[in-house]
């Protein structure tokens, strides 16, 4: 679309968009020649079948006569691909037609001399107008145009790598001297949208120490996209690894890599294809710690092709998923005897580690006796032991001397760190269950 402000010029600007032309499809309506004198039954009886070749050759040949300028056969289908309707023709857009994120705008244009006279030193500018910025595509203020004749004109092409959504403007404007002197300006104004070609649908789920995340993409377009790549790149600390349904069932035994990937079609229509990634947090100490806070995941890399190479390429906005809570302080079991004897003392390992940038402690760790059932675990010893401090994003491994008062499967349950400095209680230990044995 384009506007032009009242008054009478000399030029006049002419803008076309370069594009991939299309094919040209004409509706097929061929047939063949024996359609038009046998029935479809025909080939039900052998005998009459087998007769068929020799009834219709000599029309067939008269009907494919290249000396015939009659056009008598032009319905005839002289080759299987003749049903297609592909003629062999392409055709150039007729219109700016649509236009999406991510791809190159790319603008023939020509300003033409539609008078009598030739007009001099002309000065063209050419610039994109968004709801956020301005950006100059040409500006030949520092070489002029010295003269365009009547009848005459002057191309050039402009790119511009769509970044945004919405509405665009591209304003085209002339500074030139009129046949009769008069120093005139003209600027046009050409109009067009951008709209956004595929969405990105994301689910983030996590399951212990691993986080899970799927990425769907949907072809918003009305042509095939041929997807190139699809990269995902992690938020610093995070490793990141695509799961591919050919890892677990192999197609075959080649250890050879592909030397060319094939691109992966995302139909026209809402098409749709999905991607699984593993992602995990790969620093240590205090960087685990504020990934794990961070609810930023990364962000996906896409670039594609339509059915005629042309290429596109889009980066999404940051992935969030559900920051993971931090404990204070974690204790873990590091290993238990695999052999337990009934009221036998026996030595489990344990570690305490400390997940805050600070001194925490000293520490008391005993067996909690609130409990709604009866333990058949208990210290063997000393009822509570004492822990030093735990230096900012350190650890202490330590070990309980308990005994079992009871045959079968037991737990090793209500385990509590008290910090005797901060008067705080931690959340107990987990139930670790055990089997005793009898001697």
């Amino acid at each position: 679309m384009s506007t032009t402000p009242q008054g009478i010029h000399s030029l006049a600007f002419r803008v076309m968009r370069l594009c991939k032309p299309s094919f040209h499809v004409e509706p097929p309506f061929r047939l063949d020649p024996s359609d038009l004198f046998v029935g479809e039954d025909i080939f039900d009886d052998p005998l009459a079948a087998s007769n068929l070749s020799p009834l219709l050759s000599s029309h067939v040949n008269k009907s494919t006569d290249s000396s015939d300028m009659t056009f008598a056969n032009r319905f005839l289908l002289h080759h299987p691909s003749d049903a297609m309707g592909f003629s062999g023709l392409l055709v150039l857009p007729q219109s700016f037609g649509a236009i999406y994120l991510g791809e190159t705008f790319c603008s023939y244009i020509s300003i033409n001399n539609s008078s009598n006279f030739e007009v001099k030193d002309v000065i063209i500018k050419a610039e994109i107008q968004t709801e956020r910025e301005r950006i100059l595509l040409l500006d030949t203020s520092k070489s002029p145009v010295g003269t365009i004749h009547a009848g005459g004109h002057y191309d050039f092409i402009v790119e511009h790598d769509v970044k945004e959504l919405g509405a665009y403007t591209m304003v085209c404007t002339a500074l030139y001297n009129d046949g009769d002197g008069e120093r005139k300006y003209l600027p046009q104004f050409f109009k067009f949208v951008v709209a956004n070609p595929l969405s990105v649908r994301t689910k983030v789920r996590t399951i212990k120490e691993t986080t899970y995340l799927e990425a769907c993409i949907e072809n918003h377009t009305k042509s095939n996209l041929y997807v190139d790549q699809v990269e995902f790149e992690p938020a610093p600390h995070w490793t990141a690894k695509i799961l591919k349904a050919d890892e677990f069932y192999p197609a075959d035994n080649s250890s050879t890599g592909e030397i060319v990937k094939p691109p992966i079609l995302v139909r026209s229509g809402r098409g749709i294809h999905n991607y699984l990634y593993q992602m995990k947090i790969s620093s240590p100490g205090s960087e685990q710690v504020k990934a794990k806070r961070s609810s930023i995941l990364g962000k996906l890399q896409i670039s594609w092709r339509t059915n005629l190479g042309e290429p596109g390429r889009l980066q999404t906005q940051q992935i969030l998923g559900n920051p993971s809570s931090c404990k204070e302080i974690e204790l873990q079991v590091l290993g238990i005897p695999s052999l337990i004897i009934l009221d036998k003392p026996f030595s489990v390992d344990l570690n305490l580690t400390n997940h805050t940038d600070s001194e925490l402690g000293p520490f008391e760790v005993w067996l909690s006796k609130n409990s709604a059932h009866e333990k058949f675990v208990m210290f063997n010893g000393l009822q509570t032991m004492a822990l030093p401090a735990v230096e900012a994003f350190g650890s202490t491994d330590f070990h309980l001397n308990v005994v079992a008062t009871k045959l079968g499967v037991q737990r090793i349950s209500g385990l509590i760190v008290f910090d005797t400095k901060e008067k705080k209680t931690f959340e107990p230990l987990a139930d670790v269950e055990i089997f005793v044995e009898s001697d």
